[in-house]
C-alpha cells in the first residue's frame, strides 16, 4: 500500500513539474538581463519597461483582449438562448438539427472551422460585398461560432438541474415569460453564465488557427504575434508579457475562490 502510494506521488509530482516548470521558466528568464532567452545575463527588469514601450505587442494585446470580450458576450447570448431552447422546448421540430450545429464546433478539427468560415467570408464578399474585407470583424464572428458551442453546453447543465417550480410560481402570479426569464431564471443561472464567458473569452484569447485563417493584415491577433516571433526567436519581452498574463490569471483564480469559500462558510448571505 506505501509503495502504491509513493509511485502515485512521484506520478503526480512529475506530472505537476511538466506543466508548470515551463510557466516558472518563462517567469524566471522575464528577468533576465540578456537579450537571449536560453542565456542568463543577471537579474534585470529592463524587459518590462520595454515591453510597455513595443507598440507592435500592446497593439495586438489589445485586439486579442477586444476581441476575445466581443466573442465571449456574443457566445453568451446565443449560447443562453440555445440551451433554453434546448431544456425548455422538449417538442422543437428543428431540435436535432440544432444539436448537431451546436455539437460540430466541439468535435471539428480548427483547421476545418477556420477553413469554413474563411470560404464562407470570401463568397459573401463576392456575392453581397460584405464583409469589405478580413479583419476584427471576421475574427470575432469565427470566435463566436465555436465559442457558442461550450456556452452552450454549460448553460445547458445548469439549466437542466435548475427547479423549473421557480418559473412556474412566477407565471402563476402573473409575470410574463420575459420577465421571468430575466428576474427570475438569469440569476438563478449567473454562475453558468460568468463560467460560459470566462471560459469563451478564454479560448477566444488563445486561439491561433481560425484567427489565422479570417485575418487581415492590420489584425494580428497576440498569437499570430507571438507565434511569428517563435520562427525568429522569442524574445524576453514575450516572456515578460507572459509573466504579466499569469500574475493576472492567478490572482483571479485566487479571489474566486476566496469568494467561493466565503460563500459556502456563510451560504444565507
Amino acid at each position: 500500500m506505501r509503495q502504491r502510494s509513493t509511485f502515485v506521488f512521484t506520478m503526480m509530482a512529475f506530472g505537476y513539474a511538466f506543466l508548470y516548470l515551463p510557466i516558472f521558466s518563462v517567469v524566471l528568464y522575464s528577468f533576465n538581463a540578456s537579450r537571449l532567452v536560453t542565456v542568463w545575463g543577471g537579474f534585470s527588469t529592463r524587459w518590462y519597461g520595454a515591453l510597455f514601450h513595443n507598440e507592435t505587442i500592446l497593439q495586438a494585446t489589445g485586439r486579442s483582449l477586444l476581441v476575445a470580450a466581443m466573442a465571449a458576450t456574443l457566445a453568451v447570448a446565443i449560447g443562453t438562448l440555445a440551451a433554453v431552447a434546448f431544456t425548455r422546448f422538449q417538442r422543437l421540430r428543428a431540435r436535432p438539427l440544432l444539436s448537431l450545429m451546436t455539437s460540430a464546433p466541439l468535435v471539428m478539427p480548427e483547421v476545418m472551422l477556420g477553413l469554413s468560415a474563411l470560404l464562407l467570408f470570401v463568397g459573401l464578399q463576392q456575392w453581397i460585398g460584405w464583409p469589405a474585407g478580413r479583419g476584427l470583424m471576421t475574427i470575432t464572428i469565427a470566435h463566436t461560432t465555436f465559442c457558442c458551442a461550450y456556452v452552450t453546453v454549460i448553460v445547458q447543465s445548469r439549466l437542466a438541474q435548475m427547479d423549473e417550480s421557480l418559473e412556474e410560481a412566477a407565471l402563476d402570479l402573473g409575470a410574463r415569460p420575459w420577465k421571468v426569464f430575466f428576474l427570475v431564471t438569469l440569476p438563478v443561472i449567473f454562475p453558468a453564465l460568468a463560467a460560459g464567458w470566462l471560459l469563451a473569452f478564454t479560448l477566444s484569447l488563445d486561439d491561433l488557427v481560425v484567427a489565422s485563417f479570417v485575418s487581415g493584415p492590420s489584425s494580428t491577433t497576440l498569437p499570430m504575434l507571438i507565434y511569428s516571433k517563435v520562427k525568429f526567436g522569442v524574445t524576453p519581452e514575450i516572456n515578460a508579457l507572459a509573466t504579466l498574463i499569469v500574475l493576472v490569471v492567478t490572482s483571479l483564480i485566487v479571489a474566486a475562490t476566496l469568494v467561493m469559500g466565503r460563500r459556502n462558510a456563510n451560504p444565507l448571505r
